[in-house]
């Protein structure tokens, strides 16, 4: 964990992305909840919408028509990540949002010296004010994800309980790999997160001891559950915690920020 220290306070900071090149698996959904339940637990705490569907930054309460400014600005035309950082409802919790045009900024960076940097460059002007910083990627590998793996510290993979969990898990890892090797040698697995878990289905307990025999205490301890209120959250514009606080996975969520801090205790 990488400390900076200000005016005689030292302020610790850092940066995890959540990746998995499949789809649904719950990597949006744990973005917004895991920094939400961050931010109740009294850590500031910015969430960097890096997915163009820009879901995170819906499924928080912003209108995309009335999104001036997004990553997309900061990515391409170097606009100040200050200028763009939204807050959100919950106290303690900011967003940089997304936007469709980040479809394109691939192609736009062909050309640009150390492409896989700039997302870094970006979030390194405005970390040291919060205690996380939650990068939610694509379902892809491609330079957009790896920008987001230049830019963390470390990497939280949601596997969801279902069949082909595991598919495309090892294309993930040689990724990851190559990245530690060749453009951020500090990056760490910061664990494999089980998601949509479903104690009543023999499979998602399969799935769930396979992860675990697997990965073993790379593994969190927290388990996300199958709950509706995580489906229905995002459309009324709420984290779940802010939508029902008692609900099963605004329990998990928090259970899992509680897990994330004491892993990061010095």
């Amino acid at each position: 964990m990488r400390q900076y220290q200000i005016l005689n306070f030292k302020i610790m900071s850092k940066v995890i992305a959540i990746a998995n090149q499949k789809g649904g698996v719950g990597k949006t959904t744990t973005a917004i909840n895991l920094a939400a339940s961050l931010a109740v637990l009294e850590k500031k705490v910015l969430i960097v919408d890096f997915d163009p569907q820009a879901n995170a930054t819906s499924g928080i309460g912003f209108d995309l028509k009335d999104i001036e400014h997004s990553i997309y600005d900061c990515f391409i035309d170097g606009t100040k990540p200050e200028d763009v950082i939204l807050k959100t409802e919950t106290p303690g919790m900011e967003i940089i949002p997304s936007h469709i045009d980040l479809v394109g900024a691939e192609i736009e960076m062909l050309e640009e010296e150390n492409r896989e940097y700039i997302l870094d460059t970006v979030v390194k002007k405005v970390k040291d004010k919060y205690d996380y910083v939650l990068i939610d990627c694509s379902p892809s590998l491609g330079l957009l994800t790896l920008n987001a793996l230049a830019a963390a510290d470390s990497v939280i993979i949601p596997v969801q309980c279902e069949y082909f969990a595991l598919e495309g898990l090892g294309k993930l890892l040689n990724t990851i790999q190559m990245i530690q090797k060749n453009i951020n040698k500090e990056l760490e697995i910061e664990g494999f997160l089980l998601t949509m878990y479903d104690a009543r289905v023999r499979l998602s307990n399969h799935v769930a001891a396979e992860v675990r025999k697997h990965f073993e205490s790379m593994v969190f301890d927290t388990i996300i559950q199958r709950n509706i209120k995580l489906s229905e959250a995002p459309s009324y514009g709420m984290p779940a915690i802010i939508y029902d606080a008692n609900s099963k996975g605004s329990i998990n969520y928090l259970n899992l920020a509680r897990e994330l801090i004491e892993r990061n205790k010095n």
